[in-house]
């Protein structure tokens, strides 16, 4: 069974910033985007840049499709997808996220879309 892991309150999150959670040893970006005031959890990992960086990158939108953008070198990784829109070979894993009691909670499962 796969459980939902409360990383931290909603009144923790900012709108369009990230926050950094570790979770039984993964680093998970979190983000609050007012674009649609949808929640998203990817890896903080950044594959071109290699750092974990990708929750402190700015948040935004490219052609309707929520992204952040790698504070190291700008390539933009999609929220829902995972996918860099710049180098198609480039994924990031996304993860479940739900708001549950006033709580962000997160599940470890890897979503790989493509």
């Amino acid at each position: 069974m796969n459980q939902w892991i409360t990383v931290c309150d909603e009144d923790d999150l900012y709108l369009d910033a990230g926050a950094c959670a570790l979770v039984n040893g993964h680093q998970i970006a979190l983000f609050l985007c007012s674009h649609n005031n949808t929640l998203y959890a990817i890896n903080n990992y950044d594959p071109i840049g290699k750092a974990n960086v990708l929750s402190r990158g700015i948040v935004g939108s490219l052609n309707g499709t929520v992204v952040v953008a790698s504070p190291l070198y700008k390539q933009h990784f999609c929220l829902e997808s995972g996918q860099c829109l710049e180098s198609a070979e480039m994924l990031v894993p996304t993860y479940p996220v739900r708001r549950f009691n006033g709580s962000i909670q997160v599940q470890l499962i890897v979503s790989l879309i493509r």
